[in-house]
Order: C-alpha cells, then structure tokens, then sequence
C-alpha cells in the first residue's frame, strides 16, 4: 500500500504534516476527515511500498474474531476491512486491512484476498473460508475458525510451557556445576593437596573434571548449543537422521507421550474442523499431515490417506497404522457408525487436551524434587571426594 505524504488543517487553522498510508488520495482524505483534518495537499512517497509483514497468532486471532463479529452482524465486508483499518492499533493490521480491501474492490472474494497473502493466512484457512462462500456458511465458518485459532494458541502455550522446565532444570544444574567445577573445587582441592598423603580414585576423578572445566570452559560450555545446531541443520538436509530424531523425540520418557498427545489433538481438532466445514477427508488428512510438525506422524498419516483413497474405512486406515492409540481409533469408528464424525473428532481433541493439562503439571510437580536429587547426587561425590582425603590425614596425625 502506497505512503503518501500529506498537509492539513485542522479545526483551529493549525497547519499538520504528516505521513501514512492509503490506498489512494481519495482514501487520504478520508482517512484525515475522520481526524478532524482537512486535506490540504498530498504527494505519494516514490518507490516505498510498506510490505506486509507476518501476524502473530494473537493478532490473527484478535483479528478473525472482529471479521466474524461484524460479519455476522451483517456488515458489508467492505465497510468492515474500511473500520478495522481505520481503528487499527498497529501498522501490520492497518496495511492488512487496507490490501484486502483493495483486493476485495478489485473483484475478488474474500478467499482469493486470503490467499494473496500466503505469509498471513495459512493454506488451511484460505480453503475454510473458500468452503464458506460456497455453502453460504460463512459467519459460522469463521466462528469455526476462530474457535480453532483460540485453541492452537493454548496448546501452543502448554507446548512451550512443557518444554521450558526441562530447559529450566538443565540451565539450573548446569550452572551449578559449572560454579562449582570452576570456583569452588579448586580452592577445596589446592588445600586438600597441600595436606599430603594419598589421593583416592574419586578425588582424582574430581579433579579431572575440575581442571576440564577451568581449562576448556569456552569449548564445554556453547558445546551443547553448538550440537544442537548441528543436529537441526544435518535434520534438514538429512531425512533419514531427521525422522530418527523425530522417532527418538516421541520415545523420550514422559516428554514424548506428552508431545504425541499435543500433536495427536491438532491433528483431531484439524480434521474435525476440515470436516464440519464440508471439506472431504482425503482433503483434511493433507492439511493434518502438514500441520503435524513431526515426519514420523506424517509418514503414518500419508500412508493412512492412502488406504482410505483405496477404499478403506477411516478407522481401518487409522488401525494400520501403530502409532495412533486404540482409543483414537474406536472413537473414529463410533463416528462412522453414528455419523457423527465431528463429533468423535472434536471429543478427542478434548479428551487429549484435558489429557495433556494433567500430564504437564505431573511433569511440573516432579520437577523440584528431581532437581534436589541431582544437585544432591553432584553435591555428595563433591564432598566425598573432599571430605574423603582431608578425614584420612587427620587420622594418620599422631596426638603427642
């Protein structure tokens, strides 16, 4: 969307310049009016065009609820990307609204104006909404998706909240042991040599660890962080290494039963949504194999797609599959025999969610007393390794 450059007059005769965006001088001026402005002159600013950037899934959501909201009250979509635009509180909104608004008055509809900006919508809700102009089910499609949006956003939380605590641990005993091995260990360790007699295996391990750290701090410390880049890039240009990682992330103890369940319940709430939207399921599993985030799940997805292209039924497709749960599968099944899909689907995403809220605060509550056994453990070889040589001179001295 262009810039223009304008000067004005407001209600006091008071000359204002300014900057900001429109979509024509037309748009200026009424953009300025509704300031109390009168447009005095204008010049569009020469090859700057402000790009749209990426919304955050807030700002999306925050969004999709104004456009559905107003839709449903039967406000021309015109007028309600004119309103939103005017009465943005950031730019990225302000220069969403005003290219599709200028999209939508070119001709197109309100899917083909989603799907100009692939950055902004994705593919998912660009089809949603398309399936909603053809069935004239709009106003509910966007309630469905926003509905949708609402939920990603919390189980994105809790994705982030279960994966901060085992960070957290890890930050915390690793800089326990980096305090102790660098600053603490060596003075106790400079007065226990200076004692004489003999130093026992522990004490020598000790002290091995102690000089590592003192001498190669710069190499042990980014030694994690530079593995783990190294893994993520080789994932990406390596399939079968990344589908090991994605193998072994869904075999990690208690993390990875979390992280199935996380992806398992998007993957329900997707077809689910897909489904009620009148999108056909071969359709939907795409859009769950995309969104899944992990290839193991996606590879069992695919080939599940394709027994049922085949002619299977969906819950048979799922069965030959080993990595979904029996109870995934039943309640599929229940659904193909009620006819009501969506709504096993939908229960699944509800029975995992509330699922996932209990595992992670099992997962919380075990965080402390794991983080007392281990600085424990570090602490006593620490001190027997200390304590061990110091108590064997003080027995061999000899009271006169």
């Amino acid at each position: 969307m262009p810039l223009f450059h304008y000067r004005a007059i407001d209600t006091s005769g008071k000359v204002v310049k300014g900057e900001t965006d429109a979509i024509n001088e037309f748009d200026l001026e009424s953009q300025l009016h509704k300031s109390g402005l009168d447009l005095i002159k204008s010049s569009q600013v020469k090859d700057r065009a402000h790009k749209l950037q990426k919304l955050s899934r807030r700002e999306l959501i925050h969004f999709m609820f104004q456009l559905e909201m107003l839709f449903r009250a039967g406000v021309p979509i015109q007028a309600i990307l004119a309103d939103l635009r005017d009465t943005a509180e950031t730019p990225q909104i302000k220069n969403l609204c005003a290219n599709l608004y200028e999209k939508i008055d070119s001709g197109s509809t309100i899917s083909e104006a989603f799907a100009s900006n692939p950055g902004i919508f994705p593919e998912l809700v660009v089809n949603l909404v398309r399936a909603g102009e053809a069935t004239g089910q709009l106003p509910d499609v966007l309630k469905e998706i926003v509905e949708s949006l609402k939920w990603q956003d919390e189980l994105a939380s809790k994705t982030k909240q279960l994966m901060m605590y085992p960070a957290f641990v890890t930050v915390v005993v690793g800089s326990v042991v980096v305090f102790l091995m660098i600053y603490l260990v060596p003075q106790i360790i400079g007065f226990v040599t200076n004692m004489g007699g003999e130093i026992p295996l522990q004490t020598k391990a000790l002290l091995w660890v102690s000089s590592a750290f003192v001498n190669y701090w710069w190499l042990i410390i980014p030694a994690p962080f530079v593995l783990g880049f190294l893994m993520l890039m080789l994932s990406k240009v390596n399939v079968r290494f990344k589908h090991l990682m994605h193998a072994s992330m869904l075999r990690t103890p208690y993390i990875g039963a979390i992280v199935k369940k996380i992806i398992l319940a998007r993957i329900s709430d997707t077809l689910g949504l897909t489904y009620r939207t009148g999108i056909p399921v071969l359709e939907g599993l795409v859009y769950c194999s995309n969104i899944s985030g992990n290839v193991v799940v996606k590879d069992a997805l695919e080939k599940a797609r394709s027994d049922i292209s085949n002619g299977a039924p969906i819950s048979q497709g799922f069965a030959s599959q080993r990595l979904f749960p029996s109870l995934v599968i039943r309640m599929i099944k229940v659904g193909e025999e009620t006819g009501d899909l969506a709504g096993s689907l939908k229960n699944i995403s509800y029975f995992y969610n509330r699922d996932i809220n209990d595992s992670i605060s099992r997962i919380q509550a075990l965080i402390e007393p794991t983080l007392t056994i281990v600085l424990g453990i570090i602490l006593g070889w620490i001190m027997m390794a200390v304590l061990g040589p110091i108590y064997d001179t003080i027995s061999k001295l000899k009271l006169t």
